[in-house]
């Protein structure tokens, strides 16, 4: 099945877009973009990265990203895993469904147990963005998110630039309110496998290295991986322990205290890491590397929080792609076959003013939201 009508109508009809520098899209409704050492493809779907490119240390483009072949899924999917998308206007969660501004209380839809996950059903990753520029090396989405979209005050105009340079892609997101307060919290929920699913005998991501100097912090987390309040500092050896060394993702797997680690059934990580906020924001701030594949990938962000999530739920039902996996195998992802990396402020920092981040998290009338992240790919 090609990408729906509807969303090449979306596309087609979208307002303000520069003609002319680039070839539409393709049959599948997919932009490319290209730099030496990188392709990278979207979709106005949710203002989607589908597919990335880069080589692995023998030279093998390997398509790092998880996604579907046919891009018509990607709306469709019921469990809507939100892949490599921009969900917003609040990402992550909201605790208890509520949250006060200037004394006032609002309520979102609570989708994930007593929580609101990444603002509800009808988030920015439900939503078909405007392509608004585009040329051979970086693609604009637009998007106006009306007042209680999403249960929230206030409308938002929004923007993402995704952009590639040499083996470097880069994601910059602006987003206004012009009316009144309303929280606004971004990411871009990057799902990682290095490997590509290529590595015939391990699946997981378990052997893939994290690092994150900065992350000497971390957010204590309830059964419902709602941060509890407290922020805890991560020592040497901890479970949470990615700053004082590269460590393997499941190095603490062994520990009791690995499963329910994420919340009630989870093993593993779903959590927020709070970054040194005197760190150059020019350094790196985590990088992620495969032994196997040899690929390494380095973060750099202006963001003060990293939540990862080491895919825990994957029910060993959802193929990955058609140029990923080894032939003669099966294509289901396992439970832990991916890491999600998402660059943000303070989980539920909404309903913490004692963590100060109010300020980043609530804006309007006028004020500006800014986020920004880039991947530069190498190997190790």
């Amino acid at each position: 099945m090609r990408y729906s009508s509807f969303l090449l109508a979306a596309t087609a009809s979208a307002s303000g877009i520069r003609h002319g520098r680039v070839p539409a899209p393709d049959a599948d409704g997919k932009y490319t973009l290209e730099a030496p050492g990188i392709k990278a493809q979207f979709i106005p779907y949710a203002a989607t990265l589908t597919n990335l490119f880069v080589k692995d240390k023998d030279g093998i483009q390997r398509d790092i990203v998880l996604g579907y072949d046919n891009t018509s899924f990607y709306p469709v999917d019921p469990g809507h895993p939100v892949y490599n998308a921009v969900p917003g206007r609040y990402a992550n969660r909201i605790g208890n469904g509520t949250f006060k501004i200037d004394n006032v209380t609002y309520h979102t839809v609570q989708n994930d147990g007593p929580n609101t996950l990444h603002s509800g059903p009808n988030n920015w990753s439900y939503r078909v963005w405007n392509v608004t520029e585009v040329t051979n090396t970086s693609i604009t989405f637009g998007m106006n998110d009306p007042a209680n979209s999403t249960g929230m005050p206030g409308r938002v105009n929004a923007k993402v630039t995704y952009s590639v340079e040499p083996n470097k892609w880069k994601i910059v997101v602006n987003a206004v309110s012009p009316d009144t307060k309303t929280p606004i919290q971004v990411t871009q929920h990057t799902y990682f496998q290095l490997d590509a699913f290529a590595r015939p005998d391990n699946r997981t991501v378990w052997n893939h290295t994290l690092y994150m100097p900065y992350a000497k912090r971390v957010m204590l987390a309830d059964q419902n991986a709602l941060p509890t309040g407290v922020i805890a500092n991560v020592t040497e050896g901890d479970i949470d322990d990615f700053w004082t060394a590269p460590h393997q993702i499941g190095f603490a797997s062994g520990n009791s205290n690995f499963e329910n680690h994420c919340g009630a059934g989870c093993h593993g990580y779903n959590g927020n890491w709070a970054l040194d906020s005197d760190r150059p924001k020019d350094k790196v701030a985590v990088t992620l590397s495969s032994e196997w594949s040899g690929i390494k990938a380095d973060l750099r962000t202006n963001q003060d929080g990293i939540v990862i999530y080491s895919c825990n739920w994957n029910d060993g039902k959802t193929e990955f792609k058609s140029d990923q996996g080894v032939a003669g195998q099966d294509k289901f992802i396992p439970r832990d076959g991916c890491v999600a990396i998402e660059a943000q402020d303070y989980v539920d920092g909404i309903n913490h003013p004692e963590w100060g981040r109010l300020p980043k998290q609530i804006f309007g009338p006028g004020d500006k939201y800014h986020w920004e992240s880039s991947w530069t790919f190498g190997t190790i």
